[in-house]
């Protein structure tokens, strides 16, 4: 962060401590979502980093008149120090020995007649829930309306607004009136009459629109209530077509304003039990449901059936991520010949990534912003190049690249590091485990009921035994034209976050990687489709099926590193990226693939 931003955020931590005694609030909580517990948010809701400066996307940031301090987690660790030096915020690194989670920090810090002001929109029920109950314990008040942004911010974005479009027939697979039916099947086993969502790519799959107020992510701000006879949807007004206000009449869908949620929340009566995903709704919208009716606290029905894609949805992912992999490997390619004749800078490189993809017909949008990493830079897992950072691509070390693409039948994520030059012998041992973990895991057949976390190990093993290891996940799942991050799946040696079992249709992501700060960073990503293997006496197997088709760069392979299987396992893989891309390419470029997915071993 530049001296002038520095002074920036000191000016708005004074600005905030001064509102916080004029307001009586004694500890303020913000966090990095919206209302919509969104994980890519719109400038509109980025309060944490309007105050702190820190662009994680996984932030909690907690201001009293004597300490400041923002929680994020591995991913963020060495951005974010860079990012808050100076501004007198404490970086509390998640998870790390001996740092307090933010409750922990709560119940340490409030006492008798103390008041924690945070803004109960934008923070998730089950987290709202829990503060208020440390509230409770230490005689502490709990003002969950607080939003001093509202008066501090002000050149504050305004809300996004795009007007939302109907997902073409052909690109379904399943007619909103037959998901709204599974949902409504799942209300009656739980005994729900109704059904709030707030989840904007739960909304958007539902009803087979999309919208563009998420940059990459093609959702509308929106939220749904259903009951088993109607089904409301709040929309802002000026993402309303004629072609929309058609199809919502044709389904039977009452379309509201959009700041009309609360209101009519307030005013609404309930019938019965309403069903709430407490960790996908706000703790402003969980409260008032409380205040009126029962709740049924249980898993969004919409968040399983969406992650299961249909038979037409798969046939269409397959041939998206097909030339989404032609375009990644084109660019690889293009890529060691730039590097070879110099002049190539972290940004520039991103440019010719999103350039090829863009040339196809069928793109729509970038899945999210490249993230292209040279060197030291490599070593923060979600590092974004700036005018000040964009560093040379130099003729020596690793580049990563890590992208994707929103397309007219699927949404694309892909991780490859390439080697840039001369590479140390530790550099190429650790890219090889890398590489042989990401394929040992591809090629998993595990049983029916299998969660990711217990498939987490495979990548990790061969890792462990060098005394290797990566601070994020292994893998999470993908949308359809939607987010490219989806749950409930996810491969994680989490034990809260990955107890989801695999299922066919789902998709699933596989990216080990090692980070050494200060000196380089390495990841291989490619996407998996969970399909049947085979049914024994034994009972039903799964397996993964690639949908990412790019070459692992051999120039970083140390055999000595690989086990017989291990090599296998990478020439096979490789025989299939050069037999399902190469007819994409011309000749110079075909000859390229040849070499780079040469036998070896």
């Amino acid at each position: 962060m530049g001296e002038a931003e520095t002074t920036e955020i000191l000016r708005r931590m004074e600005a905030l401590r001064g509102e916080m005694k004029r307001g009586g609030v004694d500890l303020y909580l913000a966090v990095s979502t919206d209302p919509h517990t969104s994980e890519y948010i719109d400038d509109h809701f980025k309060v944490t980093e309007f105050f702190s400066g820190c662009t994680s996307d996984n932030a909690t940031l907690i201001v009293g008149q004597e300490f400041a301090g923002l929680w994020t987690d591995g991913r963020y660790f060495i951005s974010a120090a860079a990012e808050l030096m100076g501004s007198g915020i404490s970086l509390m690194k998640m998870g790390e020995k001996g740092v307090m989670s933010p409750g922990e920090y709560l119940k340490s810090a409030l006492s008798k007649g103390m008041t924690l002001g945070f803004d109960g929109r934008s923070l998730l029920s089950c987290d709202g829930k829990k503060f208020r109950k440390i509230c409770a314990e230490s005689g502490a008040s709990c003002d969950s309306s607080y939003a001093p942004e509202e008066k501090l911010w002000a050149l504050r974005p305004p809300l996004p607004c795009h007007p939302v479009w109907i997902l073409p027939k052909e690109y379904r697979g399943m007619e909103f009136s037959e998901k709204i039916a599974l949902v409504r099947r799942k209300m009656e086993e739980y005994h729900a009459h109704s059904h709030v969502l707030s989840k904007l790519d739960d909304i958007m799959w539902l009803l087979n629109i999309r919208g563009a107020d998420v940059e990459c992510n093609p959702v509308a701000l929106s939220y749904a209530m259903i009951s088993p006879s109607t089904v409301d949807l709040f929309l802002q007004k000026g993402e309303r077509t004629a072609a929309f206000d058609d199809y919502a009449k044709a389904n039977r869908v009452k379309v509201h304003d959009y700041d009309d949620f609360f209101t009519y929340l307030g005013e609404y009566h309930f019938e019965g039990p309403v069903l709430v995903d407490e960790n996908e709704t706000s703790y402003a919208t969980l409260s008032i449901i409380e205040s009126k009716a029962e709740v049924i606290l249980k898993p969004n029905p919409t968040k399983l059936l969406k992650a299961r894609k249909n038979p037409v949805e798969t046939e269409h992912i397959r041939k998206t991520y097909l030339k989404d992999s032609a375009e990644v490997c084109r660019f690889l390619i293009r890529m060691k010949k730039m590097v070879a004749d110099g002049g190539v800078t972290e940004t520039g490189a991103a440019h010719v990534m999103d350039g090829l993809r863009a040339s196809l017909p069928e793109f729509l949008d970038l899945s999210f912003p490249t993230i292209s990493a040279y060197g030291p830079n490599a070593a923060m897992a979600h590092y974004a190049a700036s005018e000040e950072s964009d560093a040379e691509v130099k003729r020596e070390g690793f580049l990563l690249v890590d992208s994707g693409g929103q397309y007219m039948g699927g949404t694309t994520d892909v991780t490859r590091t390439m080697a840039c030059g001369p590479l140390t012998e530790e550099m190429k041992r650790d890219y090889t485990l890398v590489a042989a973990a990401n394929l040992r895991l591809m090629n998993a057949v595990f049983l029916k009921g299998t969660s990711g976390g217990q498939l987490d190990i495979l990548a990790r093993e061969v890792l462990y035994r060098h005394g290797l290891d990566y601070n994020h996940g292994t893998g999470h799942g993908i949308g359809y034209i939607l987010n490219v991050h989806e749950g409930p799946q996810n491969i994680s040696k989490s034990k809260t976050r990955a107890n989801a079992e695999m299922e066919e249709g789902m998709l699933i992501s596989d990216e080990p990687g090692v980070y050494k700060e200060g000196r380089y960073g390495i990841r291989i990503e490619s996407i998996l489709l969970v399909v049947k293997d085979k049914e024994t006496e034994f009972g039903e197997f799964l397996r993964f099926e690639p949908l990412t088709f790019a070459p692992i760069d051999l120039e970083a392979i140390d055999l000595r590193f690989l086990e017989a299987p291990d090599i296998d396992r990478l020439n096979d893989y490789h025989r299939m990226v050069f037999e399902k891309v190469s007819p994409f390419l011309n000749d110079e470029e075909r000859e390229a693939l040849r070499e780079a997915t040469r036998r070896i071993g």
